[in-house]
């Protein structure tokens, strides 16, 4: 069959083989800020998997933007000579666009990882750090109250974006991916439940979209024109009175004015007793809806897209320009070459793999023979 989903997409300088995208997924597994052998792991054996970009777990622009004491950065010389094997491992032995998901958590941060063996929640005056936050509103009752950024805290954070893009650009990072999405800095300012400012970061749509364009501007001036930016972020915060679809699609309009690459359309995460109707491809009709009322700025859909049939469908009827796959691919980290297989095309093997395509089980290689690259 011909496969939309294995058909490549352009943006910019940057050539995917295909419409799969590994979704960020943060794996709490940081020292201080810096990367360390199981993000090589991690994000090296995804560099291989054929996949048309992956994109990095949230990496924090300052260390009280990290969501955890166990969240990897990209604000500081160290951060950044740790992070520095992931893209040269791509670049030597990789098959994918490597994007890297630059965010501040806000109030959201200073909580224990998963991996701490105590309950979830906020880590408090042992580990932790004061919040910032577009208004002094907890997250939830039990966690701290941030403290208000001011316009000259906010200034300070548009160049902690800013200085974590240069740093991905000399690491050798494809792309970026600001992060807007679940309740995060971003987020917080979109938000009307979290955002109750009245000066020109509050109040109107307008205004409170004020913040991302800063950052998105600020960005894209010092991020190589040839690299693609674009954002994710949460089509409705699934509460009246919050974020909703027709102000992502405010955004997105806007957003593709200022030439943003490409939009992430998630949902949720800004309160946490959101009544979320989850099920399998339940965030795809946002991004279906977004897309209808843009140009041509690529739209990714995410949620529950777990096979390959369901995924060429969605975008093979338009519904997106892409997928992007979280869960699934922490399971199944060969996901794509096995849908690839399914829908008879073909995906980016490294060559030292590529004796394990289904087609050569039954005529192996001759010893000493190396291979071709698929």
């Amino acid at each position: 069959m011909n496969s939309t989903l294995f058909s490549p997409l352009i943006m910019r300088g940057l050539t995917l083989s295909n419409r799969v995208v590994i979704a960020p997924m943060c794996t709490y597994s940081a020292d201080d800020g810096n990367a360390n052998d199981w993000h090589l792991m991690h994000m090296g054996q995804f560099a291989v998997s054929g996949t048309g970009m992956f994109i990095t777990e949230a990496t924090a622009v300052s260390p009280e933007g990290r969501i955890s004491d166990k969240c990897i950065g990209l604000y500081s010389d160290e951060n950044e000579a740790a992070l520095v094997r992931i893209p040269a491992f791509a670049k030597s032995f990789g098959n994918t666009a490597m994007c890297v998901q630059l965010a501040h958590a806000g109030r959201k941060g200073a909580v224990r990882g998963p991996g701490s063996g105590l309950p979830p929640g906020p880590l408090g005056e042992e580990g932790g750090w004061p919040t910032l936050a577009p208004s002094a509103l907890a997250f939830e009752e039990s966690w701290p109250v941030p403290a208000e950024l001011d316009k000259s805290g906010i200034d300070d954070i548009v160049q902690a974006f800013v200085q974590a893009a240069q740093r991905a650009d000399r690491l050798g990072f494809d792309a970026i991916e600001l992060h807007g999405a679940h309740g995060y800095l971003m987020h917080q300012f979109l938000s009307p439940l979290s955002n109750t400012r009245d000066d020109d970061y509050g109040g109107s749509l307008e205004n409170r979209m004020r913040f991302v364009f800063e950052v998105f501007d600020a960005v894209r001036a010092v991020w190589p024109a040839a690299k693609p930016l674009g954002i994710r972020v949460s089509a409705t915060d699934w509460i009246d009175g919050g974020w909703d679809v027709s102000d992502t699609i405010a955004l997105a309009k806007e957003l593709e004015k200022r030439k943003c690459d490409f939009f992430h359309v998630s949902s949720g995460g800004i309160v946490n007793d959101a009544a979320i109707s989850a099920g399998p491809g339940y965030q795809v009709p946002f991004a279906q809806q977004v897309k209808a009322e843009i140009g041509d700025m690529p739209v990714i859909a995410v949620g529950q897209i777990s096979n390959a049939r369901q995924a060429e469908t969605i975008v093979s009827t338009g519904q997106a320009d892409m997928v992007a796959l979280g869960r699934p691919m922490l399971f199944n980290p060969h996901w794509t070459w096995q849908a690839a297989a399914e829908l008879g095309a073909e995906a980016p093997y490294p060559y030292q793999y590529t004796r394990s395509h289904p087609s050569l089980w039954s005529n192996p290689i001759p010893p000493g023979k190396p291979p071709a690259n698929r």
